[in-house]
């Protein structure tokens, strides 16, 4: 099963040994929302300013590939295109294609797929 952002959120917060009280204060957040949105009951926040205070709190650094990792998956979980995408045009412009191959051909089979997503992670 795929990585959701609580998921994430949970993994990287038990990692560096925070409760979820004491990660809730460092991201100024409520308690029992971190709770939810950990156990995906709560999609992540939508405002860019709190995605930022959970990756502070998470202790990613700036522009490290946890950091947009983290934000792309908060992005996918919520059922957006990431904002960095959406702002970039010529990217954005590409898109359709993409959604147009994965629907029209999904005779594409998993190991085409995988092999696929290990170029673009490279």
């Amino acid at each position: 099963m795929p990585e959701t952002f609580g998921q994430a959120v949970r993994s990287r917060r038990k990692e560096l040994g925070l409760t979820l009280r004491r990660f809730a204060s460092l991201a100024q957040m409520d308690p029992a929302n971190v709770s939810r949105m950990e156990r995906y009951l709560l999609p992540p926040p939508g405002e860019p300013a709190a995605l930022e205070r959970i990756a502070d709190a998470l202790q990613f650094p700036k522009s490290s590939p946890e950091r947009m990792k983290l934000l792309d998956l908060a992005a996918v979980t919520a059922g957006r295109i990431p904002r960095d995408i959406v702002e970039n045009k010529e990217l954005l412009a590409r898109l359709p294609v993409l959604f147009r191959k994965l629907r029209i051909e999904p005779a594409v089979d998993r190991d085409q797929l995988d092999a696929l997503t290990g170029v673009l992670r490279d």
